[in-house]
């Protein structure tokens, strides 16, 4: 490898020095090249051993080129990098910088047609990057830069102003996403088809859009739907569609969830009619995941179809459904003249694919499993089905509130303590307010069971307690009093539990039981009122004695 400066005559027959050096090499085949470099003497000899280090790779490896070295490659001047495609040093299929960015673009629009996409999403993904690119002054790809396409990108979703000088809004959130996203997506396209060697978008994240919203639709309700048939039906032909036909169409996209362009590839043969249940496919090819969908019917809109496209050809469309713009104007028509506001209170629109969300949602709203919605929906994920289409109405989130607990109920404790939790007191029972007058026992009653007395004289076994009632007694599982277990009751023996806690102050009284005894006791009987003397002996400290069994107590009250 040399570093030389050429000589030549100019058009005088002088001598004259090139203004740059050349650097002179032999390629992977033994030939000579001369190749232009810089005006800087280092600058060449750099780029020489550069090339040198290309070639020997390109040598070894049978013609591939260097990872390496595709930084510096893609730093050279153009002229360079077409001289290194030109003499075989670099591969072109692999060298994106030596080729336009619009031929680029070009092939990356094929590739979409290529892998089944229609030709308007094709078009507008292409669309989308050559615009940002070409307003950035990129013209090769190496001249892609993040921060110019985020400044650009910036500089839309600003709000401007018209040439009559009116505010005019700029670029939503949502299209800066598109945007940007087409841009990646042709990036990525370029590294896997080893154009380039790295993509330089890849760190650019897209905007929140919850932030901005422009666009959102809204569900109509069952009401809204029944008016727009009703006001298609009787109304006008519009762009080609008769009122009938419009109503048909409506009615299905409210009832399967099928897109404007999905119902404007139907055709007569779409349909299958005599299937249980009856159903409608569309291609893959229309399809915005890109997978045939086989959709139920209802049985009465099915029957209206047949009727509609019994007389068509099974090629023929089932629809004469107008463009996407005109599409819009044409429900528009119709939602005004039912009486529909196309733009609610909450700047929701109510535009033809506000059918699809009508769909979900009623879906969600008739309790359909969400797995099941998602499935009909054709989404790939639940999240989609639920977040973005399923509406919810102020309503049915005020009916929700229902299902809460009512937190201005006294608590069970407060009820407890004002004595409002259903229960009655026990006249002179110590600590058990009396809140009715006793009912006395009936004179006629022919035994002392609970069946003898009045509802009045229900009481609590908690005050019963309190009131010595239960020494030496026993009642079964239905509050009645058990005779049998009276007469089996042994009495407790004087001085049994002497020096425990809970002795009573009085004698002949009562222990101060404690909350847990009472709380343990706390059951509704029925007992005849009669007043039961005391014990000779106080009971013992610190026990309770129910039906022959000691209880043992906490602690004081």
């Amino acid at each position: 490898m040399r570093v030389f400066k050429p000589k030549y005559r100019d058009r005088k027959g002088r001598m004259q020095e090139a203004a740059k050096w050349y650097v002179e090499l032999r390629d992977g085949y033994e030939r000579i090249r001369r190749i232009p470099a810089f005006t800087s003497k280092a600058a060449s000899e750099e780029c020489g051993r550069k090339l040198e280090q290309l070639v020997g790779y390109h040598r070894s490896s049978g013609g591939q080129t260097d990872p390496a070295l595709m930084v510096w490659l893609e730093g050279l001047p153009l002229s360079m990098r077409k001289k290194l495609v030109e003499i075989g040093l670099v591969d072109s299929r692999r060298f994106a910088a030596a080729k336009p960015l619009a031929d680029h673009l070009e092939d990356f629009h094929r590739m979409l047609l290529d892998k089944g996409n229609t030709a308007k999403h094709a078009r507008t993904v292409k669309g989308r990057a050559e615009r940002a690119f070409t307003a950035c002054g990129f013209k090769f790809y190496s001249d892609i830069d993040a921060t110019a396409l985020a400044e650009h990108l910036a500089d839309l979703r600003k709000d401007g102003q018209d040439a009559e000088g009116n505010v005019k809004q700029g670029t939503a959130r949502q299209t800066s996403n598109f945007i940007l996203g087409s841009c990646q997506q042709f990036c990525r396209w370029m590294l896997k088809h080893h154009r380039a060697h790295e993509n330089p978008l890849t760190h650019l994240s897209k905007l929140n859009v919850r932030q901005d919203r422009r666009h959102d639709r809204r569900a109509l309700t069952a009401d809204e739907l029944r008016r727009l048939l009703e006001s298609a039906e009787t109304g006008p032909e519009l762009f080609g569609m008769a009122g009938p036909e419009r109503k048909l169409c409506y009615r299905l996209a409210a009832e399967s969830g099928l897109r404007a362009s999905e119902l404007h590839s139907l055709t007569r043969a779409s349909f299958a009619f005599d299937a249980k249940p009856p159903t409608v496919m569309v291609q893959a090819g229309y399809s915005k995941h890109r997978r045939e969908a086989t959709l139920p019917l209802r049985p009465d809109t099915a029957a209206e179809l047949a009727t509609f496209l019994a007389g068509k050809h099974p090629g023929a469309p089932a629809f004469t459904m107008p463009e996407s713009d005109d599409t819009a104007k044409m429900i528009r028509a119709d939602l005004e003249a039912a009486g529909i506001e196309y733009i609610d209170a909450a700047g929701r629109f109510a535009d033809f694919h506000a059918l699809r969300h009508s769909f979900i949602t009623n879906l969600a709203n008739g309790g359909v499993h969400p797995k099941t919605a998602q499935a009909l929906a054709r989404h790939s994920t639940i999240t989609l089905t639920m977040d973005r289409y399923s509406h919810s109405l102020r309503g049915q989130q005020a009916d929700a509130l229902d299902a809460l607990p009512d937190l201005s109920a006294p608590s069970a404790q407060s009820a407890r303590a004002t004595g409002t939790d259903n229960a009655q007191a026990v006249q002179d029972a110590p600590g058990c307010p009396r809140t009715s007058e006793p009912t006395p026992r009936r004179a006629d009653g022919p035994s002392g069971n609970a069946s003898d007395v009045d509802k009045g004289e229900s009481v609590l076994a908690s005050c019963l307690a309190l009131s010595g009632g239960f020494h030496g007694a026993r009642v079964d599982a239905d509050g009645r009093e058990d005779k049998d277990a009276r007469q089996s009751v042994t009495p407790c023996k004087h001085g049994e539990n002497i020096g425990k806690s809970g002795r009573s102050d009085t004698p002949g009284g009562v222990s101060e039981w404690s909350k847990e005894a009472v709380l343990k006791t706390a059951v509704r009987v029925t007992v005849p009122w009669v007043r039961i003397p005391p014990p000779p002996f106080p009971p013992a400290p610190g026990r309770l004695v129910v039906a022959g069994r000691r209880s043992p107590v906490a602690g004081s009250q």
